[in-house]
């Protein structure tokens, strides 16, 4: 589809409230429903996310299906996790009736519970999303971690918590989000995003993150041993790693000796640390 074609085929802000009228349709806090309802926005998404003809893309949150319109042309495959059973059943229809219908499969079901044979045998490489904000950050470590042939991705999520996500050591933001994302991908800004852009329009400025896939850091521990050692060092970020880890370790006399064996000051912090030296920290408990 050329650009003339992909730009006509967008919702518009009168067409939402058209569909949402018919479907009955009242944004819920719980399911954190905020929908894009501007057509520049949500081509902006497709521009920054750099899409190949041949990316699979999973968008969760698709909704009334502003941003999935746009994605559609621009990708191999769109997956759309939706888990309200209305709007799940609603967006093939607002899909087909813009002749994209063969692009599309829609996931009636929890983001959070997603898992590789879910997705009807399509392999995802890009996610790119409107994510709820209220469970943005849980959604994007389960697929990462889920969903490993995922390459790359761009969600849409509160500026905060973009920030945090995006935070490198010694940030005042910098904590357990900024971490656990690090063991899969180079995370950075993309962007902000006004609040006039949705509906309804939320009380919270919104930003956009992209995720670069990478390596976890060389390690004998496991993903969960690390995140173990990440937990315990930020449940208390005033206290030094020493004190912090000391639950952790058995002991504060332990948690400093598998410190100083990691090469690690026990009188530092957790915000100091990166996802590397976490990993080696938590190699060292015997």
């Amino acid at each position: 589809m050329r650009e003339t074609g992909w730009m006509m085929s967008l919702l518009g802000p009168a067409e939402i409230r058209i569909l949402a009228d018919k479907l009955n349709l009242r944004p819920t806090k719980k399911l954190g429903q905020n929908f894009v309802i501007d057509a520049g926005t949500v081509r902006r998404i497709v521009r920054v996310a750099e899409l190949s003809a041949d990316d699979v893309v999973i968008e969760v949150g698709p909704g009334l299906g502003s941003l999935t319109l746009a994605l559609l042309p621009s990708a191999a495959h769109v997956v759309a996790v939706e888990i309200d059973p209305v709007l799940a059943t609603q967006l093939p229809v607002t899909v087909a009736e813009r002749g994209l219908a063969d692009r599309l499969t829609v996931v009636n079901a929890d983001a959070m519970k997603i898992t590789p044979a879910d997705l009807g045998g399509h392999v995802p490489t890009a996610l790119v999303a409107n994510l709820p904000y209220n469970v943005a950050v849980p959604v994007v470590l389960h697929l990462l971690e889920a969903l490993p042939s995922l390459r790359k991705g761009l969600v849409m999520v509160q500026s905060e918590v973009a920030d945090r996500l995006a935070a490198g050591p010694g940030s005042k933001v910098y904590g357990v989000p900024s971490v656990k994302a690090a063991w899969y991908a180079d995370v950075r800004r993309a962007g902000p995003v006004g609040r006039t852009v949705f509906w309804p329009v939320p009380n919270v400025d919104s930003g956009l993150v992209s995720l670069v896939r990478r390596d976890p850091p060389a390690t004998k521990a496991t993903r969960e041993q690390v995140f173990a050692v990440v937990d315990a060092a930020f449940a208390q970020r005033r206290k030094t790693l020493r004190a912090a880890l000391a639950s952790w370790a058995g002991s504060a006399p332990e948690a400093e000796n598998i410190l100083r064996g990691a090469g690690v000051d026990p009188s530092a912090r957790g915000e100091q640390l990166d996802i590397t030296a976490f990993a080696h920290i938590a190699e060292l408990k015997p």
